[in-house]
């Protein structure tokens, strides 16, 4: 294994018998200092540098947890998602990992990690545009937002996107509440995108219900269209 990389028992290639052994064996590499533990049933291969030893970034730490046999289950949400993604600077000590498949509570290092209920599976295909309408989705409570580079970066991250991945990011948003396919709405026709995809929003909507993000018309030219505010 790399260094820097985390492992759980699944990943080391032995059937479930032979976990008691492999166990004890852990715990000799581990007073060796060859691999360390973050925390119940998960580790890792310390990095060495001239400087010390550095633990798995973040991601690395979470992966365990994200991947069942190498299948994508779960992705980071919340706060943390957002810092990174550069829409807050705040770096919450409380990370939130999206899932349908499993409720994941859990310690890893100095981070608590909390479940959120994802809307639909998580799959390696998928959880990228999960997190983009996880934007829409948590607009008003992302700390120190500010509300104009956010549409701004949402409308070139979706307009990079591919015909195909926008028709499935509109599929997955009909999954979340009204106000998130508003919002999607809203920046797709700003996009000019294709009418016929973005039918299927607008007719998922109640034409009487308002959405209030606190988005005027020089923020977003065509929020009113879709009833934000």
């Amino acid at each position: 294994m790399q260094e820097g990389t985390t492992f759980k028992y699944q990943q080391l290639g032995i059937a479930s018998e032979e976990y008691s052994a492999a166990a004890k064996a852990i715990e000799r590499l581990i007073a060796k200092e060859v691999i360390k533990r973050i925390s119940t049933g998960v580790f890792y291969k310390p990095k060495k540098t001239a400087f010390g030893e550095l633990m798995p970034r973040e991601a690395e730490m979470l992966k365990p947890y994200l991947f069942v046999k190498n299948k994508r289950i779960a992705y980071i949400s919340g706060t943390v998602l957002y810092n990174r993604m550069g829409l807050t600077t705040q770096v919450p000590k409380i990370v939130k990992v999206s899932s349908r498949e499993k409720r994941i509570t859990t310690r890893v290092g100095n981070m608590q990690v909390k479940p959120v209920k994802s809307y639909v599976d998580v799959t390696n295909d998928n959880y990228y545009l999960l997190e983009l309408l996880d934007v829409l989705k948590d607009f008003k409570k992302i700390p120190d937002l500010d509300k104009v580079k956010a549409i701004n970066y949402m409308l070139n991250i979706i307009k990079k996107l591919k015909e195909k991945d926008q028709s499935r990011l509109i599929k997955l948003a009909l999954q979340y509440p009204p106000r998130v396919r508003a919002f999607l709405g809203a920046l797709l026709i700003k996009l000019k995108s294709k009418q016929p995809i973005i039918d299927s929003l607008k007719q998922s909507l109640n034409p009487l219900t308002t959405y209030d993000y606190g988005i005027g018309k020089e923020m977003l030219t065509t929020a009113s269209n879709w009833n934000i505010k």
